[in-house]
This record gives structure tokens, C-alpha cells and sequence, in this order.
């Protein structure tokens, strides 16, 4: 009989965790240099592999072997992890749309659903929040002037036409249908 077979009461995960720990928290200190990772992750991934059981197979019979061959097995994972990862260098592109055809085919759509509703907002609000969608970033002081309102207004209009264009939008998204 192990020390996880009395484990086997009400609070038997607390026992578990309170038995395995200290032999956990000593090999994942042990083999995490070799594998380049921080010893809280290696342990954190033991834990992870322990939840992931089966509830049938209960806990592992032999406790320390299975620690040390879960622990040794997380380092060999993180050591092909980190061997074929590469850091981002900064000077590479990021990936975009036009890296995607799927993602800018839905862009697109998203774009002219967005300029559609944009066209039927009431009043001054199709024409202010095309001004500040202008690729040409205007300032609020030039939009003020192209559209001949003062510039102090601009916020409070553009918040009401966002307003009117969000409750525009959620009433045109269909709703999921309840099944049964």
C-alpha cells in the first residue's frame, strides 16, 4: 500500500497534491536547467499531466516513478519545444490579411457591411465618421473645419453616432436559433 492508497478519502486530491508536492517541486527544480524552462512551468505541467488521468486509473500506483518519468518526459518536450521555436526578430512582417486570402476576403466583407450601415446612419453621421475613418488621419480641428461644426462638439456627436451604429449593427446580427 502506497502513500496515495489512504489519499483515496473525501479530500483525496488535497492529500494528493500535499504528498506529491515536495517530490514534484525537487525534480522539476532538478531537470529544469537542462531543458531551458523555469522549474515552476515544468511543475505546473506535471500537475496538468496528473489532472489529465483518467479518474478510473486513479492515482499512479508507484507515485515517485511516475513523478520522475513525468517530470523527465515535460523536459524532453520543452527541449523539442524550444528547438523549434525562434524568437520573432522584430524586423520580419507580421502576418496580415493579405497573408491570408480567407481572413482578407472577410475583412473585405466586414468592411462594406461596416460602410453600408455607416451610409444609413441619420443626420450629420454617415458624413462625420467617414471624415474619421479619412486614411489621411485628419485632426479633429481639420474635420471641425471640413464639416463646419465647432471642434468641442465633434466627441459628443461621434460617441451618439457610434451609439446609433453598434444598436444598427446588433439588431441585423441573427440570433442563434434555440434547438430542442
Amino acid at each position: 500500500m502506497t502513500l496515495l492508497d489512504h489519499a483515496r478519502g473525501p479530500s483525496s486530491s488535497t492529500a494528493l497534491v500535499g504528498a506529491l508536492q515536495p517530490l514534484v517541486r525537487a525534480e522539476a527544480r532538478a531537470e529544469a536547467p537542462a531543458a531551458g524552462v523555469d522549474p515552476a512551468d515544468l511543475e505546473q505541467s506535471v500537475w496538468v499531466r496528473l489532472l489529465e488521468r483518467p479518474a478510473a486509473a486513479g492515482p499512479p500506483a508507484d507515485a515517485a516513478r511516475w513523478v520522475r518519468d513525468t517530470v523527465r518526459a515535460e523536459a524532453r518536450r520543452a527541449r523539442r519545444t524550444a528547438r523549434r521555436e525562434r524568437p520573432y526578430a522584430g524586423t520580419e512582417p507580421a502576418a496580415g490579411p493579405a497573408g491570408c486570402p480567407e481572413r482578407a476576403a472577410l475583412g473585405a466583407a466586414e468592411r462594406r457591411a461596416l460602410r453600408s450601415a455607416m451610409a444609413r446612419l441619420p443626420g450629420r453621421c454617415p458624413r462625420l465618421l467617414e471624415a474619421l475613418l479619412d486614411p489621411g488621419d485628419p485632426t479633429y480641428r481639420e474635420i471641425a473645419g471640413e464639416l463646419g461644426m465647432s471642434q468641442g462638439s465633434l466627441g459628443p456627436i461621434r460617441s451618439r453616432c457610434l451609439g446609433c451604429l453598434r444598436r444598427m449593427l446588433a439588431a441585423e446580427v441573427v440570433a442563434p436559433s434555440v434547438r430542442g
